[in-house]
């Protein structure tokens, strides 16, 4: 077992470590089991998930299989709408095939926004159809406080969602799918040659991670849902609007630490929580905080006074909650093809329309194959005149359809004499060459 650090050596530095966050966001600690609320702050304020939309997209597509519309052996394919997504991402050409195994592996480790969509569009036809999907499935768990757009994150000022919406989410993946636990403490994956880590950096770091997911835009901050088991054991902490990887980390870590510290005492749920504090009809926008520079300075000089503060005080630094890694990371395996389950009505279309496309380029390779080893590259344009020039004595019009007959029959006599242009072509006329 990696070596870890104490339970006793991570709570000594916990009301230190609180103090180092310049502004922290909502958080949520609670007992996965019970769904009891061991601590929380600011559970009900609308925020910008990022992705951690991908929590839902998976939820969803569970939803799916265990419906019967697929399995995890059904085909997901790379449109190029997808394709065209903004990173993170694969990078996977349009009409790439995945299985749906290796999409939600993806997407749980890379947070690939080509592969979400993908998703989204194979099993439900459309984005917007996935993002129905989305909304349906959240307001049947009780989800009051989310809207979902897509099926990635990528901002969009209609998709938002709560810390308390954010455990009732992934309280039910652990629930109603124990059988897929593993999607959330998968360390890293083995594309070929190419090792994809695992964004998530209390796994393999903090005693007992397994889960589940992070995020970020500049909108929405550093956000996390990390889950932990000890003694069989979970607690599951919620960090959204974080202000760096760093803090997110120590910040879910310590809540897990101090969890695990005391017992779950009796008291309100996930489902008892009422609605109360700032922020639950409008989300908060951190983009000016984090990606400017005038928000970064105010940041790093706000982070510089309370170290300062900390150092007058006689407190030392915080001790960090997560261990230093030992050994190499567990790689899981994916590659694209392989899908032999069934595809959903509207991609199995879709595949038609593909393998039919790929038909018809076949056949123009082949016919240009032919033609090459006739002697003829169609690669090499056949030369031809000048069209403000007039045609050479004898020589044949170039059959580039109706216009060619056209000035062939229409071609005027070479002036000669005094009519004759001796200056060349009139400057106002635009010629090919120019």
């Amino acid at each position: 077992m990696r070596r870890m650090l104490s339970l006793g050596m991570a709570t000594l530095g916990l009301v230190a470590l609180a103090a180092t966050t310049a502004d922290a966001g909502p958080t949520l600690l609670f007992d996965a089991k019970t769904g009891q609320v061991i601590e929380s702050e600011n559970p009900f304020s609308r925020w910008f998930p990022a992705s951690l939309t991908k929590l839902m997209t998976t939820y969803v597509a569970f939803r799916a299989v265990d419906a019967g519309e697929v399995t995890l052996q059904s085909p997901v394919r790379v449109s190029r709408n997808a394709a065209n997504e903004p990173p993170s991402k694969m990078g996977y050409q349009p009409g790439t095939i995945l299985t749906l195994d290796n999409a939600l592996k993806i997407i749980m480790v890379k947070s690939a926004n080509d592969v979400a969509t993908s998703i989204g569009e194979s099993l439900a036809g459309s984005e917007e159809a996935w993002a129905a999907r989305m909304n349906a499935e959240s307001l049947r768990l009780g989800m009051t406080g989310s809207h979902w757009v897509n099926a990635h994150g990528l901002h969009d000022d209609n998709q938002y969602t709560t810390a308390r919406d954010l455990g009732i989410l992934s309280s039910a993946l652990r629930r109603e799918y124990p059988q897929y636990a593993s999607y959330f403490s998968i360390e890293g994956l083995a594309n070929g040659k190419q090792v994809i880590p695992s964004h998530n950096n209390l796994l393999g770091r903090f005693e007992g991670a397994d889960g589940m997911k992070t995020g970020y835009t500049c909108p929405a901050g550093y956000n996390l849902v990390a889950s932990a088991t000890r003694d069989g054991r979970t607690l599951m902490a919620i960090v959204i609007g974080a202000t760096s990887v760093k803090s997110r980390n120590e910040a879910a870590a310590g809540l897990l630490a101090k969890g695990f510290s005391q017992p779950t005492a009796g008291g309100l749920t996930l489902a008892t929580l009422k609605p109360s504090g700032a922020g639950i009809d409008q989300a908060t926008n951190m983009r000016d905080a984090l990606c400017t520079k005038a928000g970064s300075t105010a940041l790093r000089k706000k982070e510089r006074e309370l170290a300062a503060q900390r150092k007058k005080e006689g407190k030392v630094e915080p001790a960090s909650y997560l261990a230093k890694r030992e050994g190499a990371r567990d790689l899981i395996p994916i590659s694209v093809g392989s899908a032999t389950g069934p595809a959903t009505p509207a991609l199995a279309a879709l595949l038609a329309q593909d393998a039919v496309e790929q038909a018809a380029e076949a056949a123009e390779e082949a016919k240009k194959q032919a033609a090459i080893a006739s002697g003829i590259d169609p690669n090499i344009p056949l030369p031809t005149w000048r069209p403000d020039r007039l045609a050479p004595q004898g020589a044949e019009p170039l059959d580039v359809g109706d216009s060619a007959v056209l000035d062939s029959e229409t071609t005027a006599p070479e002036p000669t004499g005094q009519d004759a242009d001796t200056t060349g072509p009139d400057p106002d006329v635009v010629t090919l060459d120019q």
